[in-house]
């Protein structure tokens, strides 16, 4: 997703795009897991320090975000769970950027902090075009399965998030080499963005900010 989203925005007009992993890689059990809030929080602020001319943005999956310990939970994450499709997001991008605006202090211009939690896995986005998910995972034969969890929901982020439906979970029942750090880009690039921005309409409302932030 990285490399599709770094070519886009630059050709909207940015002049740089540099994707990085937010907080202390031993903060976290593994390479791609969700770190605590503190940890990645961290980060961004200290990048926004350091060069007072860029923007930041995050691509996190709401699923299994860090919601309990005090040390680790994420922004508004635990009263998100209580909340329906979108707004789910909408609550705990809310309170992050609330709580890097206060991190930064009064004269913080918030225009350059633009929050994304992806509804509800990474992987739901890749349901916006099951055949081409099916092909970049060399199972063709899997389309019609793919379908029929698709057409379940009313968009790929609606579909959900316990331990046993979170979209991983029916990928993995599915595929069982999938490998998200090696499927998943191979997957979102045979998709295509305007797939995705067709299909996933919280995904299309940040990516349009990005792109309006930048004109």
């Amino acid at each position: 997703m990285r490399e599709i989203l770094r070519d886009h925005l630059l050709a909207k007009g940015y002049s740089d795009v540099s994707p990085r992993i937010a907080g202390n890689a031993r903060s976290r059990q593994k390479r791609w897991g969700i770190k605590p809030w503190l940890s990645a929080r961290k980060d961004i602020t200290n990048h926004l320090k350091e060069d007072p001319g860029c923007m930041a943005t995050t691509m996190v999956d709401f699923y299994a975000l860090p919601a309990r310990k005090e040390d680790e939970a994420w922004p508004g994450r635990a009263e998100a769970s209580s909340l329906n499709g979108e707004q789910k997001a909408l609550h705990v991008e809310s309170a992050m950027l609330e709580d890097v605006a206060a991190e930064m202090g009064g004269r913080f211009d918030v225009r350059r902090f633009v929050p994304f939690v992806v509804l509800h896995e990474f992987e739901g986005l890749l349901f916006s075009d099951c055949a081409a998910f099916s092909r970049a995972v060399d199972r063709p034969d899997l389309e019609a399965a793919l379908s029929d969890i698709r057409n379940q929901f009313a968009t790929p982020e609606d579909i959900n998030d316990s331990p046993v439906t979170a979209p991983s979970k029916r990928v993995l029942r599915l595929i069982g080499g999938y490998d998200k750090p090696f499927h998943g880009p191979l997957a979102a690039i045979e998709i295509g963005l305007d797939s995705i921005r067709r299909e996933c309409p919280h995904f299309d409302r940040w990516l349009a900010r990005l792109e309006s932030a930048c004109t």
